[in-house]
């Protein structure tokens, strides 16, 4: 039987490279779709239409599911359900009043028991007695989320994720309207979620519905993760920085996947073929920009901010030198993202 499959690499564009000391160290390839609001491909870059199992950038669509289904998500409650977190106290505490809310606890949850990724948090759990829970998983918002639809419909709780719960079949009921088509693949994702395989392009469509708040549910939830957009990564991370920032949607998943989205509605969704993450914020950003909807020095400044320089040892003074950079590549440049 033939494995199901993303695109190749000689269906890819060249993404992003390193480049240290004048030499190019690195090449990040991959594809990349940007929509305007009406869903008319703007720039096309690389293999749009294959399919991707898009990891965490489903999470906006799995909110809105279980909202239909009953969930009552309020405040930073509406962001945790977006998020993939760093498990800051605050992060923790949100999910863990979300399973208050409806007489459950960390123990209902089906996602694995980890160390917070947050250094602060991590070191001040492990002094207390608690290093790890299933609370710190990134995904525990969501699955939060899941919980809260299950007992709001009367549904059981110990088998919410599994493809045929009705909670799974209501996401799955919103993939197929929001992205106008059925997923091309349904596999298990790492909090033990079903996790979908779409093209980019669907993606992207679904996004922009989301970002401009197109219906109700959608609105609410922008709303709630504009308000509090710490919830959906955390301080100084890349998608609460854009967030913050640029007023941008933005929502990384596991394998190198990207969305942005306008509240206006551009939209970007990006994969890096080798499962990195370090081009697709360039990649969504400088596509973003060339619609004109973010402001090119704003994204500028944001880049400079995120993106880790290239290293090269210390100077005289002890101060780290910088060497060389993360810089467009040739796809983005001959789209009009140009070197910087």
């Amino acid at each position: 039987m033939q494995t199901a499959e993303t695109f190749t690499a000689d269906a890819a564009v060249e993404l992003a490279i390193v480049e240290r000391s004048g030499f190019i160290e690195s090449r990040h390839i991959g594809s990349a779709v940007l929509l305007d609001p009406s869903g008319t491909p703007a720039a096309t870059l690389g293999a749009v239409d294959a399919p991707v199992f898009v990891r965490s950038t489903l999470k906006p669509l799995q909110a809105i599911a279980s909202m239909r289904m009953g969930a009552e998500l309020t405040g930073p409650a509406l962001g945790l359900a977006t998020a993939s977190h760093r498990a800051e106290q605050r992060h923790i505490d949100v999910v863990a009043d979300m399973l208050a809310s409806a007489g459950l606890d960390e123990s209902h949850l089906r996602c694995p028991a980890v160390a917070p990724a947050d250094r602060v948090t991590r070191d001040a759990r492990a002094a207390a007695g608690h290093p790890t829970s299933r609370l710190h998983f990134n995904c525990s918002g969501k699955h939060a989320a899941f919980l809260l639809a299950a007992v709001a419909g009367g549904h059981p709780t110990d088998t919410y994720l599994d493809p045929n719960h009705p909670v799974q079949q209501e996401v799955e009921r919103v993939v197929e309207e929001l992205t106008g088509a059925p997923p091309l693949a349904i596999g298990v994702d790492g909090c033990g979620a079903p996790v979908h395989a779409l093209t980019l392009t669907a993606l992207a469509t679904a996004i922009s519905h989301v970002a401009r708040g197109a219906d109700e549910l959608s609105s609410r939830l922008m709303d709630g993760v504009f308000a509090h957009p710490w919830t959906v990564e955390g301080r100084g991370r890349p998608n609460t920085t854009v967030l913050e920032e640029l007023g941008v949607f933005a929502k990384f998943g596991a394998e190198g996947v990207m969305v942005m989205a306008t509240r206006t509605g551009w939209s970007v969704a990006a994969k890096c073929l080798d499962g990195s993450s370090r081009p697709t914020t360039l990649t969504a950003l400088r596509l973003l920009e060339a619609s004109g909807d973010v402001p090119a020095e704003a994204a500028q400044r944001v880049l400079e901010e995120l993106t880790q320089p290239v290293t090269g040892g210390i100077d005289d003074d002890g101060r780290t030198v910088h060497v060389g950079r993360l810089r467009e590549g040739a796809a983005l440049r001959t789209f009009g993202g140009g070197a910087r």
